[in-house]
């Protein structure tokens, strides 16, 4: 092997340019070319690549988003598109290619595996931490502590006015976000898409802490809850209370942004290596990922089609906490 390629796709997350870093100088170290890919997939289709050296990642592990950009590619999905990405490879002379993306990314490397010869190893980088083969994703930890410093900023208010806030974070269809922030935060409850909602259940949590005289209360909602949005939750919780005095604060990409914390810089820079690694070494078709602090690399097939659990141990104190 004498090149590989590096490329971000679908949503950015805190870390991605600190993976990028990684692999790119853990690569320079074994004596391999470093393709960057601009714009994920779409970059490949379309050629937009440049060979990178060690000065071209300097200063950039602090960042957050990807030097590389990242989108989400259409033509990818079809056998014509990944045609024209191979393409790109074959005429850089590239061996191996390097993914860091989350569930949609890593289904486009598996294809493009299964169809080619090529060797490619994902990196899981989502805030979303709904990976399976890693305890961890790139960003997660980053994405957690935006959504608690703003939880703990609306705490202030919502105890000056004496209301409910319903707050909505990301994490698409898990509860890995909103379980942490809320047992972080001291959220009053939790709804996640992982256990089941009940609406009654849940007027009755809040009307329990109003006879309490809880001066303000917090609900913190996982954006793929079985019970829909913020907004739809606060709908049919009005149907039973219309009395209810309350402010609903959508996080949104604010948790996509930022300075990545240490714990995902440090994540970042091993998954990289191990990425590169992992090349070296003729792993392909795979993820690389930290399981109990040991690396391991899970086949796609699995990353992608494996529920990821959380704990039930932690939905229990966060019960127990807000009661």
């Amino acid at each position: 092997m004498k090149n590989i390629a590096v490329l971000t796709s679908g949503g950015d997350s805190p870390g991605m340019n600190a993976c990028i870093r990684a692999v790119v100088r853990t690569a320079l170290q074994n004596n391999l070319g470093v393709l960057g890919v601009e714009r994920g997939y779409n970059g490949l289709i379309s050629d937009k690549c440049a060979w990178m050296g060690s000065v071209s990642v300097s200063n950039i592990i602090q960042r957050g988003g990807t030097i590389l950009k990242t989108a989400r590619s259409k033509e990818f999905m079809t056998s014509e598109g990944r045609a024209k990405a191979y393409h790109t490879l074959q005429q850089h002379q590239v061996e191996g290619l390097v993914v860091i993306g989350g569930n949609g990314s890593y289904a486009g490397a598996l294809a493009l595996s299964k169809e080619y010869e090529i060797k490619v190893i994902g990196v899981p980088g989502t805030i979303d931490n709904d990976l399976f083969g890693t305890d961890y994703t790139i960003g997660y930890d980053t994405a957690v502590n935006t959504a608690l410093q703003a939880i703990d900023k609306i705490r202030d208010t919502a105890d000056s006015h004496d209301r409910i806030f319903f707050v909505e974070v990301m994490g698409r269809d898990s509860g890995f976000i909103a379980l942490q922030v809320g047992l972080g935060g001291g959220a009053e409850a939790i709804l996640i898409p992982e256990t089941e909602t009940t609406i009654a259940d849940l007027v009755s949590t809040l009307k329990s802490g109003w006879g309490r005289q809880k001066s303000s209360q917090v609900v913190i909602v996982a954006e793929g809850d079985d019970q829909g949005n913020a907004y739809q939750v606060v709908e049919k919780i009005k149907a039973e209370v219309p009395e209810m005095e309350y402010r609903i604060c959508v996080l949104g990409h604010i948790q996509r942004g930022g300075a990545p914390t240490a714990a995902d810089r440090t994540l970042a820079s091993r998954l990289g290596a191990a990425a590169v690694h992992g090349l070296i070494n003729g792993v392909s078709g795979a993820a690389a990922g930290i399981v109990n602090d040991v690396m391991v690399y899970t086949n796609f097939e699995e990353a992608i089609t494996r529920k990821k659990s959380l704990n039930p141990e932690l939905i229990a104190l966060a019960e127990a906490l807000s009661t």
